[in-house]
C-alpha cells in the first residue's frame, strides 16, 4: 500500500509539475514524456561502461576511419549551424547577455529559438555515438568518468531546459557549447585521417584551455543572476543547474589540465617529442 500511495502521489506531482510546460515543444519528437530519453540515457551508460567492452573482450576493433571522418565533419556543420540559429534567434539579435527572459509567444522569433534548443537538444542524442566509437574501436581507457558524465547528463536535463525554458539567458551556454564543438569535431576529424595527419594536431593543449574558457564564461554569465534585484527569469532552477554544472565541469578540467599537461602525463606527442630533444641536448 505504501509503495501505491507514493506513486500515486508521484504522478499527481508530475501531473501538477507539468502543466507548467511549455505547449509549443508537446508535439516535438522525444517532447511528450521524459521516459524516453531516460531509458536511453540508461542504456547508454549500461552499454559503454558494460556490456559494449564485454561483447568487444575478444573480438578486434573495428575500423571505422571513414564512418568517424563523415560522423566527425558532419558535427562540424551540425554545430556551425546551431550556432548561426542561437545567434539569430535571440543572442545577435536582441538578447542583452543579462537578463533575457524565454519568450513563450508563436512569434517567428520565439519558436526559432525554441526549435534551436530543441535541435541542441537531439544533438546531445547523436553525440553519444562519440562513447559508442570508444567502444567499437577498443578505446576503453577513453571511456573516463568525466566523458560519460557529460554525456548523459547534458542528454537528460536538456529535455527538461526545452520543455520548461527554450529560449533567454538559460541559452547561452548552448551557444557557447556549440562553438566549442566545432572546434572540436575538427580536431577529432583530422584525427580520424590518419597518422600523417597528427603533426597537425599541435594544438590540443589549447583545444582544452578553449574548454577551460568556455566554463568560465558561463559561470561567469549565469553568476550575474545572482546579483540581479529584479530578474523576472521564469525558472531560476535551471539557472542553479547550469552554473553548477559548469562550475563542477570547470574543476574536472583544471584537475584534466594539471594530470595531462603541468605533470606531462598526456602531453601531445610532437610535444614530447619536443622535449625528448631538449633533454638530448
Amino acid at each position: 500500500m505504501a509503495f501505491k500511495e507514493l506513486t500515486s502521489r508521484a504522478v499527481l506531482l508530475y501531473d501538477e509539475w507539468i502543466k507548467d510546460a511549455d505547449p509549443r515543444v508537446e508535439d516535438w519528437l522525444f517532447m511528450s514524456s521524459p521516459i524516453p530519453q531516460t531509458i536511453i540515457v540508461a542504456f547508454y551508460i549500461y552499454f559503454v561502461t558494460s556490456l559494449g567492452p564485454k561483447l568487444m573482450e575478444n573480438r578486434k576493433p573495428f575500423e571505422l576511419k571513414q564512418i568517424m571522418m563523415i560522423y566527425n565533419f558532419s558535427m562540424v556543420l551540425f554545430s556551425s549551424y546551431m550556432c548561426y540559429e542561437f545567434l539569430m534567434s535571440g543572442w545577435a539579435t536582441g538578447y542583452s547577455y543579462k537578463c533575457d527572459i524565454v519568450d513563450y509567444s508563436r512569434s517567428p522569433q520565439a519558436v526559432r529559438m525554441a526549435w534551436t534548443c530543441w535541435l541542441y537538444y537531439f544533438s546531445k542524442h547523436i553525440e553519444l555515438l562519440d562513447t559508442i566509437f570508444f567502444v567499437l574501436r577498443k578505446k576503453n581507457s577513453q571511456i573516463t568518468f568525466l566523458h560519460v558524465y557529460h554525456h548523459s547528463v547534458m542528454l537528460w536535463t536538456w529535455w527538461f531546459g526545452v520543455k520548461f525554458a527554450a529560449g533567454g539567458l538559460g541559452t547561452f551556454h548552448a551557444l557557447i557549447n556549440c562553438i566549442v564543438h566545432v572546434i572540436m569535431y575538427i580536431y577529432y576529424g583530422v584525427s580520424a585521417l590518419g597518422p600523417e595527419y597528427q603533426k597537425y594536431l599541435w594544438w590540443k593543449k589549447y583545444m582544452t584551455s578553449v574548454q577551460l574558457v568556455q566554463f568560465i564564461m558561463v559561470t561567469t554569465h549565469i553568476a550575474q543572476f545572482f546579483f540581479m534585484e529584479d530578474c523576472q527569469y521564469q525558472f531560476p532552477v535551471f539557472l542553479y543547474v547550469i552554473w553548477t554544472y559548469a562550475f563542477v565541469f570547470l574543476v574536472l578540467f583544471l584537475n584534466f589540465w594539471y594530470h595531462a599537461y603541468t605533470k606531462g602525463k598526456r602531453l601531445p606527442k610532437i610535444m614530447k617529442n619536443g622535449l625528448c630533444k631538449e633533454k638530448d641536448h
